[in-house]
């Protein structure tokens, strides 16, 4: 046990802080399992559930709840997650051009 003053507020904070943070990544993870959650209807994670998470990620990074890089790195795999079951715009393919036919050899002249 801590012997001086200062050590004994130490303990204290130290204790205040950590339930702070325990509550914290708790909500963190919550958040990010609801924006990993594939919803029975939908069947996809709605992209305002990972901007709720993303959010949490920066601000618990931020605050050093969790570590910048673990952040990322949880904030990257949600993200490939919902660009995966996120449903593929119908793009129009621009129609090919014909190559110029008989360009400079002589052939076609008169």
């Amino acid at each position: 046990m801590a012997n001086t003053r200062s050590a004994k507020k130490r303990v204290r904070s130290s204790l205040r802080k950590r339930t702070h943070n325990r509550a914290m990544r708790s909500s963190v993870k919550t958040l990010v399992q609801r924006g990993r959650k594939l919803t029975g209807e939908q069947a996809l994670p709605t992209n305002d559930e990972v901007r709720r998470a993303i959010s949490a990620l920066d601000k618990a990074a931020e605050k050093g709840v969790l570590h910048a890089n673990n952040a990322s790195r949880r904030k990257s795999r949600l993200m490939r997650l919902l660009a995966k079951t996120a449903p593929k715009p119908e793009a129009k393919a621009a129609p090919k051009k014909e190559a110029p036919k008989g360009r400079g050899r002589g052939k076609d002249k008169a």
